[in-house]
């Protein structure tokens, strides 16, 4: 088991980031999916927790395989997915992905957010909280993305929004920044299998990095999109979005398994491989 607790502070208050953070994994899902890869919605729906109250469960499927390196893609079936379940009791949340193919892999996160810029060291009141991890600031200016995801109308040195007048960030923005927030991540990554343990649960630490950083700038970067959005109306985009990109997904899904009628055999093979 690798722990770390992840901070990515913005320049939004928590409330706004609601919205923000709604509309952004909407956007970004509809972006991502094609050839039959990226987010299907299974269930989007209220729930109910009685330590928590009202919140909104989510259960996604994340087809991934082509993003996958080499030395995994080499074990793994064609039709390979993740299932990403979340309990969003905002401003609390609760986030598990699993992989029916690989029972012995989780990764686990409780996020919190705040209004300050990441000084509280002692917000995880969880079993986990007495456990020795790694504390890692994000800076979604000035932090190094990957080379495909960069685009420079998200380059957030040089972003200025139009509606709020927030951005260009600066070195140091941290510091000076009002209003400003913090997203407190703590992630738990398992992959229990001698041998493969600490270059797998490393591997996902980095993945997961990476997709935080992207959707932080993304959020703030598509701010002028989504600041004069209540609650219902990023709802109502949220279904929207959904809807979309299940039909670029599951009709690829489709065409991939009409194709390729051998891909069961595929999995079948592989499964024995693995075992």
């Amino acid at each position: 088991m690798l722990l770390k607790e992840y901070r990515i502070c913005m320049p939004l208050t928590v409330e706004e980031y609601r919205i923000g953070q709604l509309y952004m994994i909407s956007k970004h899902s509809h972006e991502q999916s094609d050839r039959g890869e990226g987010v299907e919605v299974v269930q989007n729906e209220p729930y109910e927790d009685p330590a928590h109250g009202q919140g909104q469960f989510t259960e996604k499927r994340v087809y991934l395989n082509s993003k996958l390196p080499s030395w995994a893609r080499a074990v793994v079936p064609k039709i390979f997915y993740v299932t990403e379940k979340a309990w969003n009791y905002y401003p609390y949340t609760i986030t598990e992905y699993t992989c029916s193919f690989l029972p012995k892999f989780s990764i686990h996160i409780e996020t919190k957010y705040e209004d300050n810029k990441g000084s509280n060291d002692n917000i995880f009141d969880t079993e986990l909280k007495d456990q020795e991890r790694e504390v890692c600031f994000i800076d979604i200016a000035y932090d190094e993305i990957p080379e495909r995801y960069y685009k420079e109308s998200e380059d957030l040195r040089y972003f200025k929004s139009d509606k709020t007048s927030r951005g260009m960030l600066q070195e140091g923005w941290r510091d000076t920044q009002d209003p400003i927030m913090c997203s407190y991540k703590l992630v738990t990554v398992k992959f229990e299998v001698w041998g493969l343990q600490t270059r797998v649960e490393q591997f996902v630490h980095k993945v997961v990095r990476d997709v935080l950083l992207l959707g932080h700038r993304q959020a703030f970067a598509w701010v002028d999109e989504w600041i004069d959005m209540t609650l219902d109306d990023v709802r109502d985009y949220e279904r929207q979005m959904h809807e979309k990109t299940n039909i670029k997904v599951c009709h690829e899904q489709q065409e991939h398994s009409t194709t390729n009628p051998s891909s069961l055999d595929d999995i079948e093979i592989h499964d024995k491989a693995s075992t």
